[in-house]
């Protein structure tokens, strides 16, 4: 039994004390068990999305289907010709192929997060997650969380569909996972992209048309050819591309076929497929969350 405090008034009466309440406790236990708290929530979050994916694996097909035909279209049909332009073979050419359509990938993933985040938004679902008793950035972390485990499943298929058509690997399976690793950071960073273009477009028609933009972005890049091949004055932005850096760095851990230019970027690939995903978090992910505040309010 819970006895309030009373106090005594004039005419004899007794009426309760007003209690100031007590001031939340602070340190770092109290903010380990909120970042818990925020862990489990987002956890969920990304068990949600993922369940859908096992309803819906079209979207899983759908995002699969650019880099499986690119691979038949450029490693066999074209292969020959691009392979002679670069003095390689076919076959050589297809070694030099598959590390930019893992990295290809990984980009277009951006389509799917930003068309999940749009309609999740006009179907009124982040309306009802902030209902809920859950951190305010669960719904973010667990989407990003739920596409990162998205796109395991989509390099366990394209390195299974490589190994079919003689790709491998040759620096060993530490320099393997490390590539694999830099891969999906990548996808991490352009996951956050796509989150934060998905709460700024107001309609899935909106974030076909960002999507587009994704395709000079693959192809300007390290991913068919390399720099050598492309014209000089779009070299150097072929150069600094993010998955250019990312395509360098995965064909060097995985020893594969490989042009490195002389530019310092070029040479400094596995650092700047670190820094690269890194900057873009570093910029997207505020962005993301400024921006959810700003809905939610």
């Amino acid at each position: 039994m819970t006895i309030t405090p009373t106090k005594a008034v004039p005419g004899g009466q007794e009426v309760p004390e007003l209690s100031v309440p007590e001031r939340e406790p602070r340190g770092p236990r109290v903010w380990v068990r909120r970042a818990g708290w925020a862990v489990a929530d987002s956890t969920v979050v990304a068990r949600r999305y993922l369940a859908h994916l096992v309803y819906k694996p079209d979207e899983v097909i759908g995002t699969l289907m650019i880099p499986v035909l690119a691979v038949l279209l450029f490693g066999f049909v074209f292969g020959e010709a691009m392979g002679a332009a670069m003095g390689v073979g076919g076959e050589d050419y297809r070694d030099f192929l598959m590390p930019g359509l893992f990295a290809l990938t990984m980009a277009f993933g951006i389509g799917n997060t930003t068309i999940a985040v749009v309609t999740d938004v006009g179907r009124g679902v982040v309306d009802r997650f902030r209902t809920l008793p859950m951190a305010p950035s669960a719904l973010l972390v667990g989407r990003g969380m739920a596409d990162v485990v998205s796109a395991v499943v989509d390099l366990v298929v394209l390195v299974g569909m490589g190994l079919l058509i003689g790709w491998q690997w040759h620096n060993g399976p530490v320099a393997a996972l490390a590539a694999l690793g830099l891969l999906l950071l990548l996808r991490l960073a352009f996951t956050w992209i796509g989150i934060y273009l998905g709460l700024l477009v107001r309609s899935p028609e909106a974030a076909m048309k960002f999507f587009s933009l994704v395709f000079p972005l693959a192809m300007v890049a390290e991913t068919f050819v390399p720099t050598e091949v492309i014209p000089g004055w779009l070299a150097p932005v072929a150069e600094w591309n993010p998955l250019s850096a990312t395509v360098l760095a995965c064909r060097e851990l995985f020893g594969n076929t490989t042009v490195v230019g002389e530019s310092w970027v070029a040479q400094n690939a596995l650092l700047m497929a670190v820094v690269w995903p890194l900057v873009l978090l570093a910029v997207f992910v505020p962005l993301a969350l400024r921006r959810y505040r700003k809905l939610s309010s």
